[in-house]
């Protein structure tokens, strides 16, 4: 009985993916895209994103843009093509036309066992609606009356590296990346739901905090590859098989939906007591604020979101205000080692300011602070590509016309339903026909004067695509550049940085959201980043 169901099951899943694999060869041999230039694949399974993956900066894809153009062609998955743009105009039509360009249906599935049905993961008008309500929690003047926090954990995060130098005879070897991680945890934590985590230990006695590590179970268990997990993305089919990570992943969602739920209670019970978002009293922590918001007399009851949407935001507060920042600071300490000059101005800039404890206006007053986090987001922006699906055909007009492999030029491209198209964000940014030849390098000071080429990008923030645009675009930058802004602040205004490992030692590695540090000759122990701290003597 049990083999034939077995064999059953096989041949099931055999014709299943004999259908799958027919359909994908058929789909190629008639895709629009098959004139498209663009690099051969250099896999049979994995096409070109292998080479994409383990790219380190060796400037692959702008080496491809030169060969190809800014429209090309690129193979995916089984001999799949993709389109790949660093067209403007393209982009632009992209991330503003989303009810034709979409996340596809893997990437929610993937992304969304790891925050829920939140804003990231959603689509149409579900995104629509939480958007509108989360809008006001996120605006200028809720991020002010939380740069306290920022600031405040910044000076903790800075004294614990003071004291490790200070126990090392004045300097000391830290793993910046995990400590950032903790720093940028605590910050979402308290500033996201008034909520302690303590992930620095200033307690030695407080427990690891539930949330946290119910959070850090899910995100590693969904962002390490798995050949199983890779094929039940494509074969949805494949999702009922269970697997041990799954009950890690129900466990851990089960301990972040009960704490939502509480945090919700109180979040509603501060409502009752300091009245709605309008009055501006009470608790100012985002997930309050967007409670508030939900309950504001100008949103009509059917408009409102449910409380399992809003307890849906919990998991996505804890991605997107955590791994995102942590990453781009630890680049930015990274950046800085290697153009100790940047550093040295940099730190002139932050001592002049005479408190510990500055202001959003204060930080936001500072020029180079600005430039330094500018040339940050621009180089080594934290998630490197984006991708959308386009829900049905569509036909694109160019910036930059491509010529197809037959010698005839094209200013518009026509797209099918179904085709994947990558919005790759770094490569935009390093644009060296936007930015200049010494485009690979970093140099804050590009930024004090205009780059009027870097109009033309359609980004939410600083002509640079870090940070997307349209109505998909990251709708807590304010929030992230504020926090980025203290953290660097506090850490250059009291200490030095250096570089503990040879140059040539420190490459990156692809997660399933952010691109993060790894010293390659210890790749073992992770991601990471160490550098040599030492305290500023005034």
């Amino acid at each position: 009985m049990f083999l034939r169901l077995a064999l059953s099951l096989i041949g099931t899943l055999s014709v299943y993916a004999l259908c799958w694999i027919l359909k994908a060869v058929y789909d190629e041999l008639t895709s629009p895209l098959r004139s498209l230039p663009g690099p051969k694949s250099t896999h049979w399974f994995f096409g070109n994103l292998k080479q994409v993956m383990e790219d380190e900066d060796s400037g692959l894809i702008e080496s491809w843009i030169q060969r190809y153009g800014k429209t090309m062609k690129i193979h995916r998955f089984f001999g799949q093509s993709g389109f790949h743009t660093t067209d403007v105009k393209a982009i632009h039509h992209f991330l503003s036309n989303t009810q034709i360009y979409q996340k596809s249906e893997p990437s929610r599935f993937s992304l969304g066992r790891v925050v829920g049905p939140g804003i990231l993961v959603v689509e149409g008008d579900v995104h629509k609606q939480q958007r509108k309500i989360m809008n006001p929690a996120f605006g200028a003047p809720q991020i002010r009356e939380l740069t306290e926090i920022f600031t405040a954990t910044s000076i903790q995060l800075r004294d614990s590296w003071t004291a490790e130098a200070t126990k090392n005879g004045g300097v000391a070897r830290v793993e910046t990346l995990s400590w950032l991680s903790k720093a940028t945890l605590d910050i979402i934590g308290l500033a996201g739901f008034n909520y302690k985590i303590n992930a620095l230990g200033t307690d030695a006695h407080d427990a690891p905090d539930e949330l946290a590590e119910a959070f850090e179970k899910v995100f590693a268990a969904e962002t390490k590859f798995s050949w199983v997990r890779f094929l039940q993305l494509r074969f949805p089919l494949l999702r009922r098989i269970p697997m041990k990570q799954d009950r890690i992943l129900a466990a851990s969602q089960a301990t972040m939906m009960r704490i939502g739920r509480q945090l919700l209670a109180d979040a509603q019970r501060e409502v009752r007591e300091n009245g709605s978002f309008e009055t501006g009293t009470g608790a100012r922590d985002l997930f309050t604020l967007l409670v508030k918001a939900n309950t504001a007399k100008d949103v009509a009851p059917h408009q409102r979101l449910s409380d399992e949407d809003v307890i849906a935001q919990v998991p996505t507060f804890l991605v997107a205000g955590h791994e995102t920042t942590s990453t781009a600071v630890t680049w930015a300490l990274f950046a800085l080692t290697q153009n100790m000059a940047a550093q040295a101005r940099l730190r002139k800039e932050v001592m002049d300011v005479s408190t510990d404890n500055p202001t959003m206006e204060e930080l936001n007053a500072l020029p180079y602070l600005e430039c330094v986090v500018r040339e940050t987001l621009r180089l080594y922006a934290p998630v490197p590509v984006t991708s959308r699906i386009a829900v049905q055909d569509d036909v694109v007009r160019l910036s930059a016309p491509f010529t197809d492999t037959s010698g005839t030029v094209h200013e518009t491209l026509r797209l099918r339903k179904g085709t994947v198209v990558l919005i790759p964000i770094l490569a935009l940014n390093r644009d060296a026909d936007i930015w200049g030849a010494d485009v690979m390098e970093f140099v804050p000071e590009r930024w004090e004067i205009p780059i009027p080429s870097a109009n033309s990008i359609p980004g939410v923030w600083g002509h640079m695509l870090t940070f997307l645009g349209g109505p998909r675009s990251c709708i807590g930058f304010r929030f992230s550049l504020v926090e980025m802004k203290a953290l660097l602040f506090t850490l250059i205004r009291g200490l030095e940085f250096e570089l503990a490992v040879p140059i040539a030692e420190i490459g990156k590695r692809n997660t399933a959201i952010v691109q993060r540090p790894i010293v390659l000759t210890d790749m073992e122990a992770g991601n990471q980043m160490p550098l040599l701290v030492r305290p500023v003597v005034r």
